[in-house]
């Protein structure tokens, strides 16, 4: 298990356990266990430290689950020859832990990048455990025509340069500690995002994730993109809240516009000076909107 812990005042939870076949994945559960579960994703380079302050706002009254995606966070991170850094895998560990908690009603399915991919590509092969989603700077579908993959990702996932330089310099994660936000954070909270990631063996799955980025039919995990995309419209008569910032280098207006586009019913709230860390830049706005967009949405005992 991961020897990193965040200061208690800035994460005040409890740890849970989940073995994956000798692998640990950490995740919380916080609230009451009958209440209402609402499923928080996360991406890379973050962890569930990103809903923290979430968690704490819903958890009086709905039960709040956030894994951290093996290689993420607390999360064991074991290397390649233990553990297979892909997109199946992802969907298959959150099963696992679904299975694992045997959920008694629909959930309420929260995303944030990579979190996106993985929560519909799991929610797409069970669409009634899902019962509404709130989709914060995020993608479940191909790359838009109309946007050009990012040189520094390109970087990052495509060269050898790029490889060396995220697992030798945590240029990924010590990055988005100091772009992906648009507004001030404290040294504390900047701190919580990279501890996680403070050695060349914990890094890996930081660059494993841009490494897995599918671009191109033929690509591992191209196919999964591709059958959740066509699926999508499905959810289309089910609630969603879009929560955007589009000074975001990668998942910018293009993104926001094709989720407007696949779920036309969704609520969108666009806050136009923030960027990629969405809930920490919109801060108590946003999270009052997906409180308020849960309580309207969620039927006691029915998810």
């Amino acid at each position: 298990m991961n020897a990193y812990r965040p200061p208690s005042e800035l994460y005040p939870f409890q740890s849970h356990w989940l073995d994956l076949d000798g692998i640990a994945m950490h995740y919380l559960d916080e609230g009451p266990r009958d209440a209402p579960p609402v499923l928080m994703l996360h991406g890379n380079p973050t962890w569930s430290f990103y809903y923290r302050d979430l968690v704490l706002q819903l958890r009086d009254r709905y039960r709040c689950i956030v894994p951290d995606h093996i290689g993420c966070g607390l999360s064991d991170k074991p290397g390649d020859d233990l553990y297979p850094y892909r997109l199946e895998r992802r969907i298959a560990d959150l099963d696992a832990l679904m299975q694992h908690l045997a959920l008694q009603q629909p959930l309420s399915l929260v995303v944030h990048d990579w979190g996106g991919m993985i929560g519909f590509g799991w929610a797409a092969r069970q669409p009634d455990a899902v019962a509404r989603t709130v989709i914060l700077n995020t993608a479940a579908f191909r790359i838009p025509t109309d946007k050009r993959f990012p040189l520094a990702l390109w970087l990052a996932g495509r060269t050898r340069l790029g490889a060396l330089l995220v697992r030798g310099l945590n240029a990924f994660s010590g990055a988005a500690a100091r772009v992906a936000f648009k507004k001030p954070v404290s040294e504390e909270v900047r701190k919580a995002y990279t501890g996680p990631y403070d050695s060349w063996a914990n890094r890996i799955a930081t660059l494993r994730f841009v490494q897995d980025i599918p671009l191109r039919e033929g690509d591992p995990g191209y196919d999964i993109v591709q059958a959740t995309e066509e699926k999508l419209p499905g959810f289309s008569g089910k609630p969603a809240l879009l929560g955007w910032g589009p000074r975001d280098f990668v998942f910018d207006r293009h993104f926001l516009h094709r989720w407007q586009q696949l779920l036309p019913q969704a609520e969108s709230h666009v806050y136009p000076d923030c960027g990629h860390y969405i809930l920490e830049d919109a801060g108590a706005d946003l999270r009052q909107h997906i409180g308020n967009f849960l309580d309207r949405n969620t039927r006691p005992g029915n998810g």
